[in-house]
């Protein structure tokens, strides 16, 4: 018999063939997350979650209590640090944005995790500590977009090559890539977007980290083929292992 993927998210599958609503904070991606959950377990394996978030001015739950602490603070009280290392996941980034210069909404933090399989992702949501936390997620996040990718390539660049720059970008209809990057622009890390697992009805090609000088940033909304792209400057990274998280798989 044929193992599935999802076989190890059994009550997030069932959760999920029962509804069709929505977290507040974004809508799935239902044929996606359907696909995944019936992966033969042979066709399964890493993949990177990209988090954007932005979050409220100031936390909402559900029950009504009242709140002084922001959304970012409820986030951070959500951080689902055990449930991911339970299931082998490996946070890589996460670090708020300090400028963006293109691109909507304006994003307050982005984050990437490579999980080990799908069927570890589906596995943590079923996990009673990480049940147990979702509540300040609800409570801090505003609008958030996740999305499934596989890496493209990796390369080496230090601070002083410039700021961390993420592009998440959709090509031009009928291509395949982008033009060349302006001068000034180091490639760290690029991954080509499986699709969006929660966020809106966009839909992204690439996503790409560089450090990139302030001239080249200030270049980077006219190159060419892109109909649509986020252009985020990052602050100094919290965690910072996106290469080491694809290098040692």
């Amino acid at each position: 018999m044929t193992k599935l993927a999802g076989e190890s998210g059994t009550g997030f599958k069932k959760r999920l063939s029962m509804s069709t609503s929505n977290p507040k904070y974004g809508t799935i991606n239902f044929e996606l997350v359907g696909r995944w959950l019936h992966l033969p377990a042979e066709e399964d394996g890493p993949f990177w979650a990209l988090n954007l978030m932005k979050y409220h001015e100031v936390a909402q739950y559900a029950d009504g209590r009242e709140s002084s602490i922001t959304g970012a603070e409820a986030d951070d009280a959500y951080a689902p640090i055990g449930p991911l290392a339970a299931v082998g996941a490996l946070p890589s980034l996460l670090a708020n944005v300090t400028a963006q210069p293109n691109g909507e909404p304006d994003w307050d933090r982005i984050a990437i995790v490579r999980y080990p399989t799908r069927a570890s992702f589906f596995e943590m949501q079923e996990r009673d500590d990480f049940k147990d936390a979702h509540e300040h997620k609800e409570a801090g996040m505003e609008f958030t977009i996740v999305m499934g990718c596989q890496p493209l390539s990796t390369s080496e660049a230090s601070k002083e090559d410039g700021e961390l720059v993420m592009r998440v970008m959709r090509f031009v209809e009928g291509t395949t890539e982008a033009g060349a990057d302006p001068e000034g622009v180091t490639p760290v890390a690029h991954f080509e977007v499986e699709g969006v697992i929660v966020g809106d009805k966009r839909r992204w090609d690439h996503v790409r980290f560089d450090r990139a000088t302030p001239e080249a940033i200030a270049a980077l909304t006219e190159v060419e083929g892109i109909e649509e792209q986020v252009i985020t400057v990052l602050g100094r990274p919290f965690i910072e292992r996106i290469v080491e998280s694809v290098v040692k798989i």
